[in-house]
């Protein structure tokens, strides 16, 4: 799991208060498609929003394996969004402008 301190969880959580969802969890759950595509968009945000528009009532069971899935951190659960963070890998980060 991906420590991080207070201060950082605060930042995360402000940054992502402007975000809009990027996936959305449908009736086949964490299904390998899915999985692949959170994979990527995370590859390319870093920090991003997941909603729930089915399976609302497991979201809490299902935010925690989302995470541990894709490598990531559970930032926060707020209503039926999730918030996602997996800093970019060392040789992406210095390839990409600042």
């Amino acid at each position: 799991m991906i420590s991080l301190t207070n201060a950082q969880v605060r930042d995360l959580k402000a940054r992502g208060q402007r975000l809009k969802a990027t996936l959305k969890v449908g009736k086949e759950g964490l299904s390998a498609g899915f999985l692949a595509a959170l994979d990527q968009a995370l590859n390319h945000h870093e920090l991003l929003k997941v909603k729930f528009d089915d399976l609302k009532e497991q979201k809490h069971e299902l935010a925690p394996q989302m995470a541990e899935q894709s490598g990531s951190r559970l930032v926060m659960l707020v209503g039926n969004v999730a918030l996602l963070y997996r800093p970019r890998p060392q040789a992406d980060a210095e390839q990409s402008p600042p």
